[in-house]
C-alpha cells in the first residue's frame, strides 16, 4: 500500500525535521521514517474500521427499533443496510480484526461521530436508493464505494478527529482514502474473512526506495547544494526558502540514485510537494532549477538519462 507518493511526502517532511532537530542522528532519523510509514498504514485500517463500525451502530439502532415496532404493533425497519453484506465480510476480516485488537483506541472511543455519520448516511440519496435497489453482494459493495467517496473521503469532522488521534496522519489521509477505495473495490464474497486487505508495502523495493533516497539527500546534501549553486544561473538563489532547498536536494538525489525513474517523472512529483509544502512561488522556480540542475549534471556526465523537453517554469 505504502507507495512512493507517500514515501516522497514523509521524507520531505523528516528531512526538514531532520535539520530543524539539534540532535541530528541519521540512523535515528530513519527510525522516525519507517514509523512515520507504518502510521500510514494504521490510518488505512482505521478508515476500514469505521465501515465496520458504522455497520455495528446501524445494527444497534435497528434492534431498539425492531422492538419499539413490535411493543406498538408498527411495521419493522428496513435491515438491509444493517446487514450490508460487504461491510459484514469486512467486519470479519481476519487481518482486520487482528489490527483491531492491537490498538488501544478504536471507533468506539468516538461514539458520537459514528452516530452522526450514520444520520448522514440514511439521509441520503445513495442510501435511499439503495433500500430501493438490487439485492445483491456487487450492491451492498457498490454502497459503501459511493457513501465512502461522497461523505467520508471529504469530511471535516473526521479530519479534526484523525488529526486529534495521531499528529502523523495530518497529509496522509488524501492519499490513503484511494487505497481504501481500491480495498472495496477489489473484495470479493467468496473470500469470506480470508479476503485479503492491500499490504503494508508492495515489496522489498519500496522499503529499500525509502532508505536509500532518505539517506542520500542528508549524507550527500553538501554536494547536491553545490549543484543548486552551479545551476542557479538567471536565479536568486540565496533567496530560496528553506523548505525550497530540501525539496530540491531529495528530488537532486532521486535523480543520482534510481537510475531506473525517469527524470520528468522525477521534477513534476517534487514540483507538485513545492505546491503543498512551500510558498505560492516555489513551484515554479522549483520547477525551472530541477530542469537546470538535470541538464548540468547529464552534461558534466554524471547523470546517465535523458530529458526530453525543456521544463515550463510556472508563473505566479
Amino acid at each position: 500500500m505504502i507507495n512512493r507518493e507517500i514515501i516522497r511526502i514523509k521524507i520531505v517532511q523528516l528531512t526538514y525535521a531532520y535539520y530543524q532537530n539539534g540532535n541530528k542522528n541519521i540512523d535515528t532519523a530513519e527510525k522516525e521514517l519507517f514509523f512515520s510509514l507504518s502510521k500510514a498504514y494504521d490510518l488505512y485500517n482505521h478508515l476500514l474500521a469505521l465501515i465496520v463500525a458504522l455497520t455495528k451502530e446501524a445494527r444497534r439502532r435497528l434492534e431498539v427499533l425492531q422492538a419499539k415496532a413490535r411493543r406498538e404493533g408498527t411495521p419493522e425497519p428496513p435491515q438491509k443496510f444493517a446487514f450490508n453484506r460487504f461491510a459484514l465480510q469486512l467486519e470479519e476480516n481476519k487481518q482486520l480484526l487482528e489490527f483491531i485488537e492491537t490498538q488501544k483506541r478504536t471507533w468506539a472511543d468516538d461514539p458520537e461521530f459514528v452516530g452522526r455519520l450514520l444520520e448522514q448516511i440514511e439521509q441520503s440519496q445513495i442510501y435511499l436508493d439503495y433500500l430501493q435497489g438490487d439485492d445483491s453482494y456487487e450492491a451492498d459493495r457498490e454502497l459503501w464505494r459511493r457513501l465512502y467517496r461522497t461523505l467520508i473521503q471529504d469530511n471535516a469532522d473526521l479530519d479534526q478527529i484523525l488529526e486529534e488521534q495521531s499528529l502523523y496522519w495530518n497529509d496522509d489521509k488524501e492519499v490513503v482514502d484511494t487505497f481504501v477505495l481500491k480495498t472495496i473495490k477489489r473484495f470479493d464474497e467468496k473470500n469470506g474473512p480470508k479476503q485479503e486487505l492491500l499490504p503494508e508495502y508492495d515489496s522489498e523495493e519500496e522499503k529499500d526506495y525509502a532508505r536509500k533516497l532518505f539517506r542520500a539527500a542528508i549524507l550527500n546534501a553538501d554536494e547536491y547544494q553545490r549543484y543548486m549553486s552551479e545551476s542557479s544561473l538567471n536565479w536568486d538563489f540565496s533567496r530560496l526558502a528553506y523548505m525550497d532547498v530540501i525539496i530540491m536536494q531529495i528530488a537532486i538525489a532521486e535523480m543520482l540514485t534510481f537510475p531506473t525513474i525517469p527524470l520528468n517523472v522525477t521534477i513534476n512529483e517534487y514540483v507538485e510537494l513545492a505546491k503543498v509544502y512551500s510558498t505560492p512561488r516555489s513551484s515554479g522556480y522549483i520547477n525551472g532549477m530541477l530542469d537546470a540542475i538535470a541538464r548540468h549534471l547529464i552534461r558534466q556526465g554524471k547523470l546517465m538519462k535523458q530529458l526530453d523537453k525543456p521544463q515550463k517554469t510556472e508563473k505566479s
